[in-house]
């Protein structure tokens, strides 16, 4: 399945939730096994909510999706500003995993996080703030000719349905 997938939210704490619910249904109605959704919704929600945050001074955020036979693709963007571009930029891409945060830290695992759950992760500066997620297909994904890719588990519909 190939999909495109695009909105445009206004910077609420609301949002990453929206975010979360509609990515979700797209990644796993096109094939992608459930621990690959897990793990693009946690890197995509780190995404948003430093969008939240961070956007300023425009009031929204962007995030388009892309999947292919190959790989599936989230860029969340904003019109904000980076405190040092460069930095960040060598925070998502430098060989060697940016440093943890002491245990009181509020914040700080984001960029960490993406990291890890993520096959690529990039970072582009201004104009446009933009951090790309990409998660290759692969043999634990359900074929795109598979009956099953998209259906519901039978499990969530019996407790849809009140069965369980």
């Amino acid at each position: 399945m190939d999909a495109v997938f695009s909105i445009s939210l206004p910077r609420r704490a609301y949002t990453v939730a929206v975010v979360r619910d509609i990515l979700g249904t797209l990644l796993f109605r096109g094939g992608l096994c459930r621990g690959c959704v897990d793990d693009f919704l946690l890197a995509a929600s780190e995404a948003c909510a430093n969008a939240v945050e961070h956007g300023g001074p425009t009031s929204d955020y962007r995030v388009d999706a892309e999947i292919d036979r190959q790989w599936c693709e989230v860029r969340i963007s904003h019109t904000g500003r980076a405190p040092d571009p460069e930095a960040l930029a060598a925070r998502f891409t430098s060989e060697r995993p940016p440093p943890l945060p002491g245990p009181d830290a509020e914040s700080g695992r984001g960029i960490l996080l993406m990291r890890r759950l993520m096959d690529e992760v990039s970072f582009e500066g201004e104009p446009r703030i933009t951090v790309l997620l990409r998660k290759r297909r692969t043999t634990c994904d359900e074929g795109p000719d598979d009956d099953t890719a998209g259906s519901v588990p039978a499990r969530l519909g019996a407790l849809a349905l009140g069965r369980a």
